[in-house]
């Protein structure tokens, strides 16, 4: 099977040369099911190194095509370099796109477990992938079955991000994973389709917290941090709560946005941040054995006053407010410094229209702050 499976994806993928930006609908047959899906290559991938594969699930009744639109992780792939495959699910009874993962889809037999490790290998034939940084995220149903591999593919994703989703009463009760993993969850105290309070469907998301603090065994008190209001007009907030201390340098983190609802914050709804570069963020800090990066990459949790850096995303022009004085720098996702100076006054605009799309870091003082510019 295995065999057959690499062969039709050798077929549609090798028909073109994967060293330049690409994007392609590929598929695979698995368990008597043709099963596709929109594998996304930067223009900077040319193959001589392995780099990160991060698996992106649509919600239910959605498709692989508008997550990639609106769970967008493209331009963030640009500069920091990883290839995205965005799966597409099958047609239920009602003929809708779902995902496996228990709660309303026990009647599934579809088997996207078994879809998703053979479209890992697939992939890993024809592009020179990571096999220690293979991540899973995804909206509402696209979370819940990202947090089904957690617990049944442990041993090939790295770490899972999960916007609006939840963990199904079975997924829960058979979770058994095989070494801690980092995960991250968004979720709005309004969504009134998967239940921040937890329902029939779906386990609340202060349980399904607990239960993965508990197995990776971090720390049970956050650091927390209240999140900028940039957009008040959208009648929402957002505190963020980090575990960390984890086994092998494990966290979880959740995103908490206050009034919010079933969306993708960036996107729709909460305007005040980006999930796909925070779930990003936090994800690459991670690979197969734990933490693999220096906590200054990442945005750093303090009781202190937040700065605030906006718009995010951003074009040309990038406002940074802070004290006058203070040092700050722009960063690309590696790292590399590519702007220093310090505030003039308490707020200060600066000019970036030679910076090419893709992800970056401002840091002032010893707070960094993750943006994309488009």
């Amino acid at each position: 099977m295995r065999i057959f499976i690499v062969t039709i994806l050798f077929a549609i993928i090798s028909s073109t040369q994967l060293t330049s930006q690409q994007t392609i609908e590929a598929s695979i047959f698995h368990d008597g099911i043709q099963r596709s899906f929109i594998v996304y290559i930067p223009a900077i991938y040319d193959g001589s190194e392995a780099v990160p594969l991060l698996l992106n699930y649509h919600g239910y009744t959605s498709s692989a095509l508008e997550q990639m639109e609106y769970g967008d992780f493209r331009t963030i792939a640009d500069t920091a370099g990883f290839i995205i495959a965005h799966p597409q699910g099958t047609a239920d009874f009602l003929g809708l796109n779902h995902w496996n993962s228990g709660g309303w889809t026990l009647f599934s037999t579809v088997d996207d477990v078994g879809f998703t490790e053979a479209m890992i290998n697939g992939i890993s034939t024809q592009l020179n992938i990571d096999q220690n940084r293979i991540y899973s995220t995804g909206m509402s149903n696209g979370g819940f079955m990202s947090y089904l591999l957690a617990c049944q593919l442990s041993d090939r994703i790295a770490a899972i991000g999960s916007v609006t989703g939840s963990m199904s009463p079975q997924t829960f009760s058979q979770c058994d994973p095989q070494r801690p993993v980092p995960v991250i969850e968004i979720h709005g105290t309004a969504d009134d389709v998967v239940s921040y309070t937890g329902s029939s469907i779906n386990k609340s998301i202060r349980r399904v917290m607990r239960y993965w603090i508990e197995y990776n065994d971090c720390d049970p008190i956050p650091a927390t941090e209240n999140l900028p209001n940039l957009v008040p007009e959208d009648g929402t907030t957002a505190l963020r709560a980090n575990f960390s201390g984890g086994l092998n340098g494990t966290e979880v983190e959740h995103i908490r946005v206050f009034g919010g609802g079933h969306d993708w914050p960036g996107s729709s709804g909460n305007m005040d941040f980006n999930a796909s570069a925070e779930v990003w963020r936090f994800l690459s800090r991670f690979d197969i054995n734990g933490l693999r990066v220096a906590p200054a990459l990442a945005k750093q949790i303090t009781d202190q006053p937040v700065h605030r850096v906006f718009p995010n995303p951003f074009k040309d022009h990038l406002q940074i407010e802070g004290a006058s004085g203070e040092p700050y720098a722009i960063m690309d996702y590696t790292g590399k410094v590519l702007m220093t100076g310090f505030l003039e006054s308490e707020r200060e605009t600066l000019s970036i229209s030679g910076l090419a799309p893709g992800l970056y870091i401002a840091r002032i003082g010893s707070t960094s702050h993750t943006l994309i510019k488009e």
